[in-house]
């Protein structure tokens, strides 16, 4: 119920920047929507039974209304500003029998509506409630303490963050320690930089091989592994990193949320309904990794300029997010691609 942190209304959650969290009446099945934008503040409908308001500035230049882990419903083209959103409902008092019934291709029995238009920011408020539902999640927000803002959450990770950015570069000490692990390295691979290091200690053979790969093959490889660290972190399913990869496979550069690297790892730790689990680094070296924030760098990783260095970085990243678990990863970047085989 974080998205609703701080704020008198449960039902419009906009305590997450970029972000607006819509609750129904109905757990389970169709709802009647409608989405408008408007050019001015519109009239109050009195026909509907709650009526709420919040405000809102979109992440990017594509605001999609998505259902619970599902592909987007629509697209508006809202501009990077401020906004104010009216959220309104109707039969929310829903019972096990309405589900059901709903389920089962009968009609629908909740409806809402959703308006947007230009203006500045302002405190939520409850304009209109009726329904027990309604006044069930209302209380409830009015419990939650105001989200810490950007500059905070970026602050309480900042110790997590220097203590992985010390484990790359431990690792690069130890691989030029070992002289590249007792293996002339090519002058590419000399100048790659980036995490290559912790991946050498990991699988110099892959190393290698990724290496030597053509460029096309770098960036399939770049792609495949943020994939995958975002699955595994649980991830893929928030709008924000599904269109990242979208970009990523179409060729355009991170955007939204992810256009500038600082900016995204204040928004990334504003996010509270992002999940939070730690795994053990593939060196060993701490039990307190987060995952969700190695998966990040994966993001990071794939988009660098230089594709061998793009590929590595993304992958040791991918590494990283699997945990200790990081040989399942190894394996599974060689079997999606076999030339990789060869090549060692």
């Amino acid at each position: 119920m974080a998205h609703s942190a701080g704020q008198s209304n449960g039902l419009c959650g906009g305590a997450n920047p970029g972000y607006l969290f819509l609750t129904t009446g109905l757990h389970t099945g169709r709802v009647g929507l409608t989405v408008e934008v408007h050019e001015a503040e519109p009239p109050i409908d009195e026909r509907w039974e709650e009526i709420v308001e919040v405000s809102f500035r979109p992440g990017s230049t594509e605001t999609a209304v998505v259902p619970w882990a599902a592909a987007p419903l629509c697209s508006l083209d809202l501009p990077i500003a401020d906004h104010r959103v009216r959220y309104c409902a109707r039969g929310m008092d829903t019972t096990p029998d309405d589900e059901l019934s709903v389920l089962d291709g009968g009609p629908v029995v909740d409806h809402y509506l959703l308006q947007f238009w230009p203006a500045e920011p302002a405190a939520d408020r409850v304009i209109k409630q009726t329904t027990q539902s309604a006044a069930y999640w209302h209380d409830h927000a009015r419990t939650l303490p105001p989200p810490p803002t950007p500059e905070e959450g970026a602050e309480t990770e900042r110790p997590r963050r220097e203590a992985e950015e010390k484990i790359v570069r431990d690792a690069e000490w130890r691989a030029q320690a070992g002289e590249w692990d007792g293996r002339e390295p090519s002058p590419a691979l000399r100048e790659a930089g980036g995490d290559l290091w912790g991946l050498i200690l990991l699988d110099r053979d892959l190393v290698d091989a990724v290496d030597t790969a053509d460029a096309t093959t770098q960036r399939a490889i770049a792609r495949w592994a943020v994939s995958r660290a975002l699955v595994r972190a649980e991830l893929h399913t928030f709008y924000a990193f599904a269109r990242a990869v979208r970009d990523l496979h179409t060729g355009e550069r991170s955007s939204g949320a992810f256009d500038d690297r600082e900016e995204a790892w204040k928004w990334f730790f504003a996010q509270k309904n992002v999940p939070r689990t730690f795994v053990r680094a593939p060196h060993g070296s701490r039990d307190d990794l987060l995952q969700q924030a190695m998966a990040m760098r994966a993001l990071f990783a794939a988009v660098e300029e230089d594709p061998p260095r793009a590929a590595l970085d993304a992958v040791y990243a991918a590494a990283a997010t699997y945990g200790s678990a990081y040989p399942d990863l190894l394996a599974e970047v060689r079997e999606a691609f076999p030339e990789l085989n060869r090549s060692t």
